[in-house]
């Protein structure tokens, strides 16, 4: 069983329909990343695709994350068991940390070769939810 801290999580009963446009949203910055050329646009919208699922399964299991510090990592490691995938909390807080640094120091600028293997990582994250085939 998941323990959803409430100190980073509220109970919530959502409907189906909120999940799905949490879905919905998910699927759309995973396109973006998917149709870019450009590694920074890829690796954003790949981020923004995880952490967005990451919601969407919460939700689905009735829990809305609270918006305070460190909810991002809560997110991963929420995902992480609920997709029974240990490698969210590795790969996921690579990019996390990775995202940090561009935000916040303006020092991060990803190369193309790992944006593309980012995004992979989280398509494959979407197949594993059952979410996309592709």
């Amino acid at each position: 069983m998941i323990n959803f801290e409430s100190q980073y999580f509220q109970k919530l009963a959502f409907k189906e329909e909120q999940i799905e446009q949490f879905l919905k949203s998910a699927l759309h910055d995973l396109e973006i990343a998917r149709v870019s050329d450009i590694p920074d646009v890829v690796f954003k919208f790949s981020y923004d695709a995880l952490i967005k699922l990451g919601i969407a399964l919460i939700a689905g299991k009735g829990y809305k994350i609270r918006s305070t510090a460190g909810h991002h990592v809560k997110i991963l490691e929420k995902l992480s068991q609920i997709l029974k995938d240990e490698d969210i909390l590795v790969f996921g807080n690579k990019m996390r940390q990775e995202r940090n640094l561009n935000l916040y120091n303006g020092g991060f600028f990803v190369a193309e070769k790992d944006s593309r293997e980012y995004l992979s990582f989280v398509k494959g994250l979407f197949r594993k939810a059952d979410i996309i085939t592709l």
